[in-house]
């Protein structure tokens, strides 16, 4: 059996690299974005019995390319890039690293709320261009508003505690969180959306991509949202109407946006938020830090090493496991 993994984009750390030598396997890496023919062939080459999901969607063909592959390792916890039942129904584990990115990305959410709240950009923009904005200007305070925190897992929790050392409030909404977990953190838990929504004047999105979220922010939801608040997504582009978000602030009714995802990405050179001051814009890159890159990497290739030596795999680290429950018996989880 070969021993090697197919990392779907850039190096990973060297304390994954390390890791991955130290157990006998290889990694080889596809161009960043590649296409799911371009990963297949690479699996084809390889025969690659673990992939390591960076960049790239990993699809039904990109399996069947490959029928030696054992695990799928999300490099991060966002699997919307991953066709969780076909893997599933091919008896295929798809892990992730759960909280390994999390102070990460909380760090970085916390810094494009402040860059929006605070303006940053266009009075850097204005310095620049000549121009001394301080007459007529009116900024915002944070401490005392109220942040919504869509989806209450390890990065709204991190982002949550972050928030609250600003003084802000903090409500939110997930269905599949006991109440413990908003408990410990002192946040009031809203029972809808609509809640969520009409009581965030910064609104945190901290869900995943599925069917029933995406576009969860557009023009109907926004317009419950009060007038001059802030939307924050370090989660999934798609979660977000684009254009209804745009028309809400050049309306007025958000003041700005900070945005680390895109519902397609790399966007297009003409996307609309470009056009837009109101808001910030970063290139997917809240967690791509050393530490969160040494953290995940570890994690995304100690989880295939497991799976191919038959180790056990805890059950919150597989996110297809209960589809995998109903195909092709599938021993290596921990019960």
């Amino acid at each position: 059996m070969s021993k090697t993994i197919l990392v779907t984009g850039p190096d990973l750390d060297p304390a994954a690299v390390a890791l991955a030598k130290e157990h006998g396997f290889d990694l080889v890496h596809t161009p960043a974005y590649a296409e799911s023919a371009v990963i297949s062939e690479h699996l084809q080459a390889s025969g690659a019995v673990g992939i390591v999901s960076r960049m790239g969607r990993i699809d039904a063909e990109v399996m069947d390319a490959a029928p030696q592959l054992r695990a799928i390792s999300k490099h991060g916890v966002g699997v919307d890039n991953i066709d969780l039942a076909a893997a599933a129904a091919r008896g295929i584990p798809v892990l992730v690293a759960s909280g390994a990115n999390a102070v990460s990305v909380a760090e970085h959410a916390i810094a494009l709320m402040l860059a929006a709240v605070k303006r940053l950009l266009p009075l850097d923009a204005g310095l620049r261009a000549g121009r001394w904005d301080k007459p007529g200007f009116a900024g915002r305070e944070l401490d005392g508003a109220t942040m919504g925190l869509m989806g209450m897992g390890a990065i709204a929790q991190a982002t949550g505690r972050m928030a609250q050392g600003l003084g802000l409030t903090l409500v939110g909404f997930d269905p599949y969180a006991p109440d413990s977990v908003f408990e410990a953190l002192g946040v009031t838990r809203c029972e809808t959306v609509d809640e969520l929504l009409a009581r965030s004047e910064v609104l945190s999105l901290h869900c995943p991509l599925t069917p029933d979220t995406r576009e969860m922010l557009n023009a109907e939801s926004i317009a419950k949202m009060p007038k001059g608040a802030y939307v924050v997504n370090t989660a999934r582009g798609g979660l977000i109407d684009e254009p209804a978000l745009v028309a809400a602030i050049r309306s007025g009714h958000l003041a700005g946006a900070g945005l680390d995802t895109f519902a397609s990405e790399p966007p297009a050179a003409d996307h609309i938020f470009f056009q837009e001051p109101a808001i910030v814009l970063t290139p997917h890159i809240g967690g791509v830090t050393r530490q969160a890159g040494a953290r995940v990497g570890v994690e995304a290739v100690r989880g295939i090493i497991q799976i191919v030596a038959g180790d056990e795999v805890p059950q919150s680290r597989i996110a297809n496991r209960k589809l995998l429950a109903d195909a092709p018996a599938f021993a290596n989880v921990e019960k």
